[in-house]
Order: structure tokens, then sequence, then C-alpha cells
């Protein structure tokens, strides 16, 4: 996992598979590498003004389709992985 600042309050999240931009502390939009090529999708929740800037900075001239504020969470889950992560229920 790689993360990089790309402006103020705005953080790229680069994991396996996906980059995910961060809105302040909120996952907003996403590039998604699939098997048919790369995706891009933002959030259907409107926020404020300044996280709708920070998407439509990201994502300008990229077509894109809108998903759940859920995808985004599913897509920054921390997963158990090899006993290192306790996992919770």
């Amino acid at each position: 996992m790689k993360i990089r600042q790309v402006g103020a309050n705005m953080t790229e999240v680069h994991i396996p598979g996906a980059t995910i931009l961060f809105s302040y502390e909120t996952p907003v939009a996403a590039q998604v590498f699939e098997k048919t090529g790369v995706r891009y999708y933002r959030t259907e929740k409107r926020g404020s003004t300044t996280t709708s800037k920070h998407i439509g900075k990201w994502l300008d001239g990229c077509k894109f389709t809108e998903k759940p504020q859920e995808f985004f969470e599913h897509l920054v889950q921390v997963k158990p992985m090899d006993g290192l992560i306790p996992a919770y229920v």
C-alpha cells in the first residue's frame, strides 16, 4: 500500500488493483483495474462543496460510474491476514 498527498485534504491510497481518493478522511472515488480495463467510480453520496471539488479535480476528463458509498468503504477494509491482524466479530 502506498499513500500520496495530491492536494490539500486530498489523498490517494494505492492498493493492489485500485487507487482510492480520500477527501479528508473519507474514500470518495476510485480507479479500479478490472479484467476489461481501467474503470473510474465516484460516490453517489453528496458531500461538502470542497469534497465535490476534490472529486471533480481527480476525475477531470474521465468517464465514471457512480456507486454507493459502501462500495468505497468496502475497498478500503482491512482484512485479517496470516494472523497478523486480529479478526474482531
